[in-house]
């Protein structure tokens, strides 16, 4: 399965960066909500178990979700992911480089389509895979900030453009908004120079330019005032200012500027 790969690549890109710090850099906090490195990492590394589980081991599964939604609603939700985590530092990258080598070994060899359970209700495979990549890509945006460094993007990045297509209602419904009939049409420039379309050209509501971009936004890394992105038409405004391709609860981007710059340790 090429999404398994391509999470292994995206994997690869963080690891790369991250490699060289020293102990107390994984320590430093990011722009997203205060973050440190090591949050971050706890944060994937946590949610890489329960993908691998989820593949491979249902009732080992059930009961991490168990626990998790006990978590939620006690709202230790962050202290729940640093008890089941307990390495930091290099210790942490190491683990989760490793258990994400494994995680893309296991998926790669699995039918797209076969389901798989999730927090929310189950997906393919594909999707869960791809959810993967999209997070190591989304929060890895945040170290590749604190570290004032630009990320090589490749042809992998579609797999989140296409997450953030397929989100279209739910970046509504999430907000209690009706979904619209029909969602704007999709015009994007890919790291290598082809053009991504999606939905219908012959529409007032259009959305054009990097697919980099566009990705920054649905993951909300993000605001829409910080990129270059032609956002025509009131459907298309509205859809991207709530744009959300990630579960939960809904969530707002940041205020414009606020992550729009890289940062230098």
């Amino acid at each position: 399965m090429q999404q398994a790969h391509d999470f292994l690549e995206e994997t690869e890109a963080l690891y790369k960066l991250i490699k060289s710090l020293d102990e107390t850099e994984f320590e430093k906090t990011t722009l997203f909500k205060g973050w440190t490195v090591n949050d971050i990492l706890v944060h994937l590394h946590f949610w890489n178990i329960n993908a691998h589980a989820s593949l491979n081991e249902s009732d080992k599964f059930d009961a991490m979700m168990e626990r998790f939604f006990s978590a939620i609603q006690s709202g230790k939700l962050r202290a729940y992911e640093n008890k089941v985590i307990k390495e930091r530092g290099n210790n942490l990258l190491k683990i989760w480089y490793e258990t994400s080598q494994q995680l893309g070994s296991d998926f790669s060899d699995v039918d797209p389509k076969q389901r798989v359970k999730w927090a929310g209700p189950d997906m393919s495979a594909r999707t869960c895979i791809s959810a993967r990549q999209m997070e190591v890509w989304a929060h890895g945006q945040a170290i590749f900030d604190l570290l004032g460094q630009e990320r090589v993007e490749g042809a992998r990045i579609k797999n989140i453009v296409i997450l953030g297509v397929n989100a279209f209602g739910w970046s509504y419904s999430v907000h209690g908004l009706p979904v619209p009939d029909a969602m704007p049409f999709l015009r994007l420039d890919a790291p290598s120079g082809a053009v991504w379309e999606f939905g219908h050209a012959i529409n007032p509501n259009v959305i054009s330019g990097e697919a980099t971009q566009f990705c920054q936004v649905v993951t909300q890394t993000r605001n829409i005032a910080d990129t270059d992105l032609s956002v025509a038409g009131k459907i298309s405004q509205t859809r991207m200012q709530n744009a959300q391709c990630f579960a939960g609860p809904p969530e707002t981007p940041p205020l414009p500027g606020e992550r729009s710059k890289a940062i230098k340790l």
